[in-house]
């Protein structure tokens, strides 16, 4: 994900001339084809005569009929662009602000930032007056991935009015945070304000007289923080790596005790992206852009200096981080006086939404890096894996398969399913396989050496090493040689339904101006030394496009329909664009997309991938999200919605100016849609906070019970909930 304290892409436009995947099918056999043509990928291009991208959607044959259980049965929404803006009477220099849905739909606030989600909560005041013990009882910022859990009603039957919400919340906007800034005046109290923003909200839903409340003084009800204890489980518990120096946290600051962890617990969770579930319904929240909320006041150790200095290299963590200044207040997040203290984050993280009083786990076994999501799938024979992306550009795909199997009928036999099996990271071929690497202390490398024998894994015993291996994880995948990818955010998973028994993964590619830009391409070394993000790759079949400015969403069926498999087929499920592109070559930048008219549904940096129970893809976007430059006939962010079988692609929702729509969920019955709308009007200072933004408080002027009036002053991250005015299913 990106906001404001996240890293930029800079621009390159300097197209390679390698082979791309247009070349590539040519070459592959007709049973591999099959695959391709069952959605709108570039792959087909070959098999449909040459045609352009653009061209390509009118042409594509589906494999089989739509297996969905519900159709896709709503009208496009119109592209929030400046056009559309000055055609309502709006600025020419921004979207509309606010949430637009089909006709037949209504979208209502829920939840936003600082709104109370537990006892002892205050209310928002709209002035950012709040002190960080009220934020820390107040629904966090920057809201990310989230899942409703529904609590049980007689008979163990599932409530569609009556749930649990966990929901991410990725970062914070200092400006918008403090109410004067962050630059003047910055103290520990602001340190602790912006750590009790971050984390999971977790809080009870429920539905009144046909009316989505949160109940405010729920004991599901708590705020998971940069300081929450922590228990760290899996192969890598214990390791010396993740031994840090123990700090008495206190709202004056952090004090030394001069103790030293044993490696097993940690304090808090922080920039939590995407998120996952487990089968046996716990939470997973997972790790992003950790490094950007560490620093030092003093140059930190060079690459060359150890292994200390070669981690901070491969993950990105360098003395200005991101621009958080927390090192300076508060010395647990200092790199030079607490350096291990970096390698208890970028972790998938367990919570237990039922038991309030359950600490949070750090789950190693899943390994570490810039987690974006965790989607499970269960085959026929009960074996479970989790399907990862690493976000950012250059980094690879993950999959971790349990040891045990799950047990559906006995929840605590569940309890430690994540805490033993095999990490594999993805190496897709050019003819359409792939194979699946198992990061272990005996697979051989790309340099003839086992991972045991390296020495950035080197360790007394397999176990040391399997630890070093999962710490590692972005160094494991260099020295195995991972494909490299245009930054894969989330994953989803088919549902099996209707018939349909595959087990079809997909993946958000959402950019990436590095690839092909050098005439000179570079990949990550093998021997872990690359810069986090810092490498020029070639056009390559599954990173098909130089100057990857729209992304592209990427799939994959497991071979024998198991999850143990280690090889698959893969295509390209589409490739993101603008049809109205006025960009050379217009073919590199146009996409296809399989809508109706074409051009209808074109998006730009696919991020958020959720599947529903109906197998409907909802695909949501992160991109600048004012309409501006290369999105100015996209227009701002939105959601689509998708028929994996056929292509079929429609626009649901476009968000308010210079927001990321992100975050989805849906109530059991299908006929409740809970999405979330991250940093509206990022990029304002704190002496005009509403400059590029008013929502949500200027499209709703009263909270969600209907009657209090809702604060304004600045804009808020929320969650949103969409039902149908005729209180139908979702979608149709």
């Amino acid at each position: 994900m990106k906001g404001n304290s996240h890293p930029k892409n800079d621009r390159s436009l300097n197209a390679s001339g390698n082979e791309s995947i247009l070349d590539v099918i040519d070459r592959v056999d007709a049973g591999r084809r099959n695959f391709v043509r069952g959605g709108v990928s570039a792959g087909a291009l070959a098999a449909a005569g040459g045609l352009s991208l653009g061209g390509l959607v009118q042409t594509v044959q589906a494999a089989g009929a739509s297996t969905l259980s519900q159709p896709i049965a709503f009208a496009n929404v119109p592209a929030n662009t400046r056009a559309l803006n000055v055609s309502l009477g709006g600025s020419a220099s921004a979207v509309v602000d606010k949430i637009t849905v089909p006709t037949g739909y209504t979208a209502k606030l829920l939840v936003a930032w600082g709104d109370p989600i537990m006892p002892g909560g205050t209310a928002f005041k709209g002035d950012a007056s709040e002190t960080a013990a009220q934020q820390a009882k107040q629904y966090g910022m920057h809201t990310d991935g989230m899942h409703f859990f529904p609590l049980q009603g007689a008979g163990g039957v599932a409530l569609s009015d009556r749930g649990v919400l966990c929901a991410n919340n990725e970062y914070t906007h200092e400006d918008l945070l403090f109410p004067d800034g962050q630059a003047a005046g910055y103290s520990i109290a602001k340190t602790r304000k912006s750590q009790a923003a971050h984390g999971v909200s977790v809080c009870e839903l429920r539905r009144v007289n046909g009316s989505w409340q949160v109940a405010k003084n729920s004991p599901y009800g708590r705020r998971i923080t940069a300081n929450t204890p922590c228990r760290v489980s899996g192969p890598a518990a214990g390791h010396a790596l993740l031994k840090s120096k123990v700090y008495q946290i206190t709202d004056a600051g952090s004090i030394a005790t001069g103790a030293i962890s044993d490696g097993t617990t940690a304090v808090g969770t922080i920039n939590n992206c995407a998120n996952g579930t487990t089968p046996w319904g716990t939470y997973l929240t997972c790790e992003e852009n950790f490094n950007g909320n560490f620093g030092s006041t003093s140059a930190v150790p060079a690459p060359a200096s150890g292994e200390t200095g070669k981690l901070f290299n491969r993950y990105g963590l360098v003395a200005a981080g991101f621009g958080y200044r927390w090192h300076e207040t508060d010395p647990r997040f200092d790199l030079n006086a607490n350096p291990n203290e970096s390698n208890l984050f970028g972790w998938v993280v367990e919570i237990d939404p039922a038991n309030p009083a359950a600490a949070p786990i750090k789950r190693t076994a899943l390994g570490r890096f810039k987690h974006e999501s965790a989607q499970h799938v269960v085959d026929a024979q009960n074996r479970v894996a989790f399907y990862m992306g690493d976000d950012e550009r250059n980094e690879y795909i993950y999959k971790f398969v349990c040891a045990g199997t799950f047990n559906p009928a006995n929840r605590a036999a569940n309890r430690d399913l994540l805490d033993s099996g095999t990490l594999y990271v993805a190496k897709f071929a050019a003819d359409l396989t792939g194979q699946w690497i198992a990061l272990l202390p005996g697979t051989i490398g790309v340099n003839g050496v086992a991972l045991r024998d390296n020495p950035n894994f080197a360790g007394a015993n397999d176990a040391e090493v399997l630890a070093k291996i999962l710490i590692k994880a972005r160094m494991a995948g260099d020295a195995v040689g991972a494909t490299m990818m245009d930054r894969p955010e989330w994953t989803g998973a088919r549902p099996r339904i209707n018939g349909y028994s595959d087990i079809e993964i997909y993946c958000t590619l959402t950019n990436n101006n590095r690839r092909g830009s050098s005439a000179t391409p570079s990949a990550n070394a093998a021997d872990g030394s690359t810069t986090a993000g810092s490498a020029r790759p070639a056009v390559d079949a599954a990173n098909p496009r130089a100057n990857n400015l729209y992304g592209h969403i990427l799939r994959w069926r497991e071979d024998g329909k198991t999850v143990t498999a280690t090889t698959f087929t893969w295509d390209l499920f589409a490739q993101a664009g603008d049809t109205a592109t006025s960009k050379t070559p217009k073919a590199q930048y146009e996409g296809a997309i399989n809508d109706s008219p074409n051009g209808s549904a074109d998006y730009g940096a696919p991020d958020g991938l959720w599947f529903d129970p109906f197998g409907r893809l909802w695909v949501q976007t992160d991109q600048i999200g004012d309409g501006s430059g290369d999105f100015i006939n996209i227009g701002g962010n939105m959601m689509v919605c998708a028929d994996p079988a056929t292509g079929e692609t429609r626009r649901f929702l476009t968000g308010p100016n210079k927001c990321e729509i992100t975050g989805i969920t849906m109530t059991p019955d299908g006929r409740t849609l809970f999405v979330g709308v991250q940093h509206p009007g990022e990029d304002a200072p704190f002496t005009n906070p509403t400059q590029f933004s008013n929502w949500p408080q200027n499209q709703w002027s009263v909270e969600a019970d209907g009657t209090t009036p809702l604060p304004a002053g600045r804009p808020r991250s929320a969650v949103v909930v969409i039902t149908k005015d005729d209180g139908g299913v979702i979608g149709t």
